[in-house]
């Protein structure tokens, strides 16, 4: 029987379910009917077979169709494959179930809103797998990055003085929200020409919404009327839900306020502006499994969760 690479690359793993099917039950039709495809299908899948490994598989007496020595031969082989797939898979499967210990994350603190979510849909994956969780002011995490204190870390600005690996994984779209009784709070379409008069309550200079609406202000060689400076994202939406002013924040941070009535995200030409957040590491850190699944998830899983938060 002739099994060279250059015909057996060419049988498929379906050729083989459809071969083991007919070997099992020795007739055509009945494979077609336990196979729910039609018989010429059986037919045709069993002449391409024999045709990619050049050898006869099948002699038909009657309607019966019986394995020749080489069809014998190549049902071994044919129960081997899947044998080894079946165990492949098993463990693959005992490997996510056993995936478990403590998860160490750190993030900043605009990630207090999303993050316990993509906890919770990663834990009904992996149920064994705790987490210590940290929300931190930047300076603060990037000591604990430094320091190589945890596991992964999430930011939006990534630091430029310490080796990381950095990977993209959601987009922060930043929106100006506006008390839902500010006079601009039903206008449709504004410009930042439009604000220039307004009062504005913003995060601290190193805080990374701060700093990528400085550099969008920049480009666009506009000044704000900054009328505060605070370090809590609850703190200034209190502050911009009392009509003290405008604000810059992250969308996934005021979602359920603008849901709910109190802010309203005001239509500004060139926003939401778009900045990104990040999955970091220490550069050739090497990530535990339970830290490793989270990392596939983020980036397989990370969007579609965190996108469930705005649409509240």
């Amino acid at each position: 029987m002739n099994l060279s690479p250059r015909n057996f690359k060419n049988v498929s793993f379906r050729q083989l379910q459809v071969f083991e099917c007919v070997a099992n039950l020795g007739n055509f039709t009945a494979a077609s009917r336990e196979l729910h495809i039609t018989q010429p299908t059986v037919s045709m899948q069993m002449k391409r077979l024999e045709e990619s490994l050049n050898t006869r598989l099948f002699e038909q007496v009657g309607r019966q169709v019986h394995l020749t020595y080489e069809g014998h031969a190549f049902l071994t082989t044919c129960r081997e494959i899947f044998t080894a797939v079946t165990r492949f898979d098993t463990r693959i499967e005992n490997r996510i179930e056993t995936v478990s210990g403590t998860l160490r994350i750190s993030g900043v603190t605009t990630t207090e809103y999303f993050v316990s979510v993509l906890v919770g849909a990663f834990k009904q994956f992996y149920p064994q797998v705790n987490f210590s969780l940290s929300i931190l002011e930047r300076e603060n995490l990037f000591r604990r990055l430094k320091d190589n204190s945890d596991d992964l870390y999430l930011l939006d600005q990534v630091p430029k003085n310490i080796e990381v690996e950095a990977i993209p994984f959601i987009k922060n779209p930043l929106v100006i929200v506006a008390s839902a009784h500010h006079p601009l709070a039903k206008r449709k379409h504004l410009t930042m020409d439009a604000l220039l008069n307004e009062t504005f309550l913003l995060r601290e200079p190193t805080s990374g919404t701060r700093i990528a609406l400085k550099k969008f202000l920049e480009s666009k060689a506009i000044t704000l009327n900054i009328g505060m400076e605070l370090s809590s994202n609850e703190a200034l939406k209190q502050a911009v839900a009392s009509n003290m002013g405008l604000s810059v924040l992250s969308q996934y941070c005021v979602a359920r306020e603008c849901a709910r009535g109190e802010l309203v995200m005001l239509n500004v030409h060139g926003f939401p502006l778009v900045d990104r957040w990040y999955i970091v590491h220490p550069k050739d850190r090497h990530l535990s499994p339970a830290a490793a699944a989270f990392l596939r998830f983020l980036l397989d899983d990370g969007a579609g969760v965190i996108e469930q938060i705005v649409r509240v």
